[in-house]
């Protein structure tokens, strides 16, 4: 800490009377301190405002009103300085002066009295004593002044710091909203690669078979205008068989977008399984082993069984193709519930889950491939050994169902295909028995069909397959000439409607307003795209769905099989009938 600066250590006198001043001043010049003599107050109060280390004044320079401006002072004094005070007094005093001095003492605050004759061992040892006193207090003005200049040095370095720390974070900021940009962009290049990928397999598959469709049907032409019908069996099966496979893909395509029509009802996995074990031993073939692990207590789950079927039948085959030397296939059924935490983790739904998992000993697939597997038209498979679509249908229909789909696997140790169904908790699918009204009639085989189609060729094409195989077949346009029809016609024993109808009435508002009217109609709808969101969910009894595209002959044997539902349904509600 720095020594004491010039004039902080002197002793200001005040004795204006008599040789006071001049004795005081050899005293303490011979006991080595520095005294300065002040002929009067407002000189005291110069050399105090310029510093000192201590104040010996005669009481009478301040008896009376001469130490008012003295206590104002001493009363502005910075909080550090206690200016100590030396106050020489006289034996004989007036009788009042006694009181004032009490007055004067609490009024200087660091006051002490030092009665006069004086003698110059206890005049310098006074004096001391309030030096030693003063240069304390100038020490703590030295730290307090550290203090408050490190103080001062860490606000700075905080202020600094905090504006490096703003400028970082808003460089932050500017760096994650541009990485923000950066993903948004990617993520938008990375759809319209898909797309471009989607597209053009789709084309790529679908030129392919209007090219096998377009040609068999003009070389049937040539045929048939050079009079050889007898070759048009070859050219009409290839037609058709391309045909065929273009409904395949559209299914796959519809399935992958979550917008195929679907038909759920309560499942037993396990059955299903079972039910499919040995077409699916005859299609992986003999080199693979396959096993079924069920669990026994498996809980049910609500899902189209047909589209589960063929789900099912695509991992089998995926997985088979992974095993070109043969191996093991497992297919695995079991209970799952996954919490907060765990739903967090996977971003799926909290809940019970029913998982249908398959599982090979093949190749296996890395993190790359993993990251594309469910993507349309992505495979690893040789050029025209794959569609792309298999995976890609697996988890369109997973998640159309309320569930998901995830693969584990890691390369040469196999992969497993994990399908999470939501559980279905609730009674299995039964037929609820109608009202049944007095005038049913048989049915026979000239029951009347409502045909409800917009597109002419389609209905063309349903009415005549219909009118063919000796049913009456009416037809209508639009809902609301369907409605003109029901109300006109005494008897309608089948109603066939497309699900999307021009003219503001939809084939689900068809058939609600028939069903009101005939509460005994078998209704089946006939889609062939998103209008299933009309029909989705568990249909009332006597309504179902069909999904196009679909042969002629396919309708009519879905109709007769409604009709002879019916008749058993009439049969045990009204034994003899």
């Amino acid at each position: 800490m720095a020594g004491p600066k010039a004039g902080e250590e002197r002793i200001l006198i005040l004795a204006p009377i008599g040789r006071d001043a001049a004795t005081i001043g050899d005293v303490l010049r011979r006991a080595g301190l520095q005294g300065v003599v002040c002929p009067d107050l407002p000189a005291l109060l110069d050399s105090l405002r310029a510093g000192a280390g201590a104040a010996m004044v005669a009481e009478e320079a301040l008896f009376g009103r001469g130490s008012t401006s003295l206590v104002e002072w001493v009363e502005a004094q910075p909080p550090w300085s206690d200016l100590p005070f030396i106050v020489l007094t006289s034996k004989q005093a007036r009788p009042e002066v006694p009181v004032w001095r009490k007055s004067l003492l609490a009024k200087l605050r660091n006051a002490s009295l030092l009665e006069r004759p004086l003698d110059a061992l206890g005049l310098s040892s006074a004096a001391e004593s309030a030096v030693r006193s003063r240069r304390r207090q100038y020490e703590v003005q030295a730290y307090l002044s550290e203090r408050a200049l490190a103080a001062e040095t860490l606000k700075r370095l905080v202020a600094e710091r905090t504006s490096e720390l703003e400028a970082a974070n808003a460089a932050l900021r500017l760096e994650m909203e541009q990485r923000r940009e950066t993903e948004e962009a990617l993520r938008q290049s990375q759809k319209m690669e898909a797309v471009g990928q989607l597209t053009g397999g789709l084309a790529h598959d679908f030129n392919n078979l209007l090219t096998a469709i377009v040609g068999s049907l003009e070389m049937i032409k040539v045929r048939v205008a050079q009079g050889r019908s007898c070759e048009l069996e070859r050219f009409l099966s290839a037609a058709h068989e391309g045909a065929m496979r273009a409904a395949a893909l559209t299914h796959r395509l519809l399935a992958f977008s979550r917008r195929q029509t679907l038909d759920p009802r309560p499942t037993d996995l396990n059955r299903l399984v079972a039910g499919m074990e040995e077409l699916i031993r005859r299609t992986v073939g003999p080199a693979i082993d396959v096993e079924v692990i069920a669990e026994p207590d498996l809980w049910a789950s609500l899902v189209d069984q047909n589209q589960m079927e063929n789900a099912l039948l695509n991992l089998c085959i995926n997985a088979r193709d992974a095993m070109p030397d043969g191996g093991r296939l497992t297919i695995e059924t079991a209970n799952t519930t996954f919490d907060d935490r765990v739903a967090r983790e996977r971003a799926v739904i909290v809940g019970d889950y029913v998982v249908l998992c398959v599982r090979d000993t093949g190749v296996g697939m890395g993190p790359d491939v993993i990251a594309h597997a469910f993507d349309p038209f992505y495979t690893t498979k040789p050029m025209g050994q794959g569609t792309g679509l298999g995976l890609s249908m697996v988890y369109g229909f997973a998640r159309q169902s309320g569930g998901f789909a995830r693969i584990e696997s890691e390369v040469g140790r196999g992969a497993a295909v994990n399908v999470h169904l939501p559980r279905h908790v609730g009674g299995s699918a039964s037929a609820d028995v109608g009202p049944v009204l007095d005038a049913v009639p048989p049915l026979q085989a000239g029951a009347t069909v409502l045909v409800v189609e917009d597109e002419p060729m389609i209905r063309m094409l349903l009415v005549e397959s219909l009118r063919e195989q000796g049913f009456t077949a009416v037809e209508a346009e639009d809902g609301a000439s369907a409605l003109s029809v029901l109300r006109s016609i005494a008897l309608v024993d089948v109603l066939v409607t497309d699900v999307g109808l021009p003219g503001g009435v939809n084939g689900r508002q068809v058939a609600e307003a028939a069903r009101a009217e005939r509460p005994n109609l078998e209704i089946l709808f006939i889609t062939g795209y998103a209008e299933s969101a009309v029909v989705s969910g568990h249909l009332p009894s006597r309504m179902h769905v069909m999904t196009k595209p679909f042969v002629p002959e396919a309708l009519v044997d879905r109709i007769r099989g409604l009709m002879s539902a019916q008749r058993a349904i009439i049969r045990r509600v009204r034994p003899g009938t």
